[in-house]
């Protein structure tokens, strides 16, 4: 029996992550994501009312449209965690395919969050949780895994498909981190024991695996202790501090919460994605917020929250949205002076994120960080670790898998190359056994193996 990967989306770029995976006459596809830099979107973003053949033509979610040239049924729709790169486009693409949704417990949350708010298309699919650790039967062939990993968002996984022509593993996005306070780390027993059984295809991650300074990404452990050095000695002043960082990071918002508790600061979590990807943790028991913090996503109820805090900056921390500098975003706005809470001499601004690269980005934040620095804050930029895998990271990877063949994906054409040559270090070879795709692209192989050559 045959295995044909279809690259759909993501393998291009970084964003609007999508496979389908073709096992006989059966398709699993994963993720259905968005291309977040094609009109700048950002994690405050709606697009419920824009149409799926207008966001195909811009290039902000995958051409799916190939799949209609492709014989087979679909008999699952699967999902690696809740990023918008990787469930974004669910409520505009999932309707045309009479499969089950499966996903972890949270990130299934957020992609029924985002079906309820979609405004052109009926929504019918089946809604399927697994857990890590858990597998489920997908058709008579197939058997999906869900392999616990570590990345930037809460339960995020590894599939992994049993089928007769061998094992296909889709790892996309992953990070190894022994020390999360919310998550145990990843099941590297499990990945191990794959590899001795013989994995046929691994499709991978390579967001970062062209930064060859950068050889393994660094623990969260990091990043709260940064935090707590930039933090513990501002807080004790009277003046304003405002950390911004990606909403959907709840170990990072858990770490800037548990270091704000101690000072006593009431907590003001701020932005319409804080509210949604933290009320959502919250009241799944991932995240536990002080009992001072109060989280606010409306327009009426963030501008109340921070004409209070603008009146005694000493009594709160505020938490919010626009790390990227994104003009519509809270932070942004703040340093526009477009909202009630005003930046003043000897305020502090934590950003605990990175600037994704690309030019409006780097513009974006740039003109933000000079607005801040001009009405008298102080800015801290370095508090942030990576939520992807670096270069040695991936070794590790590819000796534990061992698979017969490497698919790079997420990634621009820098990135997947890079990732070839890492693999080729490691004994495989480009054309052979590793193989790069474009988007619409396919490989096939033919199973059943055991382990590379």
């Amino acid at each position: 029996m045959s295995v044909e990967v279809i690259a759909v989306g993501g393998y291009e770029e970084v964003g609007k992550n999508m496979t389908a995976i073709k096992i006989g006459e059966d398709i699993v596809i994963f993720d259905m994501g968005i291309h977040l830099d094609r009109l700048h979107i950002h994690e405050d973003t709606n697009i419920e009312r824009m149409h799926s053949l207008d966001l195909i033509e811009r290039g902000v979610i995958p051409d799916d449209t190939l799949m209609k040239d492709v014989d087979g049924k679909v008999r699952a729709i699967v999902f690696t965690h809740g990023h918008l790169d990787h469930i974004g486009a669910v409520a505009k693409l999932a309707h045309r395919y009479e499969a089950p949704l499966i996903a972890t417990p949270y990130t299934m949350a957020l992609i029924e969050k985002t079906i309820k708010g979609e405004r052109k298309f009926k929504f019918t699919n089946p809604l399927k949780v697994l857990n890590s650790g858990e597998n489920c039967q997908i058709s008579k062939d197939i058997t999906l895994e869900f392999v616990h990993t570590t990345h930037s968002i809460p339960q995020a996984v590894t599939p992994v498909l049993h089928t007769s022509a061998g094992i296909i593993v889709y790892s996309n996005d992953f990070k190894f981190d022994n020390h999360q306070t919310l998550s145990p780390p990843p099941d590297y027993q499990r990945f191990r024991e794959l590899g001795r059984k013989g994995v046929l295809a691994a499709i991978i991650d390579t967001t970062r695996a062209a930064e060859k300074d950068q050889v393994k990404t660094h623990s969260e452990k990091i990043a709260r202790i940064v935090l707590k050095d930039i933090m513990e000695e501002p807080l004790k002043e009277d003046n304003g501090m405002l950390v911004t960082t990606f909403a959907s990071h709840i170990e990072r918002i858990q770490a800037i919460c548990n270091i704000a508790a101690d000072s006593n600061r009431k907590i003001l979590l701020l932005g319409r994605s804080m509210e949604r990807y933290c009320t959502m943790a919250e009241t799944m028991g991932i995240l536990k917020l002080p009992e001072n913090t109060s989280v606010y996503g409306s327009p009426k109820a963030i501008n109340r929250a921070l004409a209070r805090a603008d009146e005694n900056r000493g009594e709160y921390i505020l938490v919010t949205t626009g790390h990227q500098g994104e003009p519509d975003a809270l932070l942004p706005r703040i340093a526009n002076g477009k909202t009630m809470f005003n930046v003043q001499q000897g305020d502090n601004i934590v950003i605990s994120a990175p600037v994704i690269p690309n030019p409006l980005n780097r513009a974006n934040r740039n003109l933000m960080e000079r607005r801040l620095k001009s009405s008298g804050a102080r800015i801290f930029t370095n508090a942030h670790v990576s939520g992807h895998a670096g270069r040695e990271d991936h070794r590790d990877f590819i000796r534990m898998l061992n698979a017969n063949h490497l698919i790079p994906a997420h990634g621009n054409l820098e990135m997947l190359t890079a990732y070839a040559e890492l693999a080729e270090e490691e004994g495989y070879k480009l054309g052979r056994d590793i193989h790069l795709l474009r988007n619409g692209q396919a490989q096939v192989f033919d199973g059943p193996t055991t382990g590379k050559p």
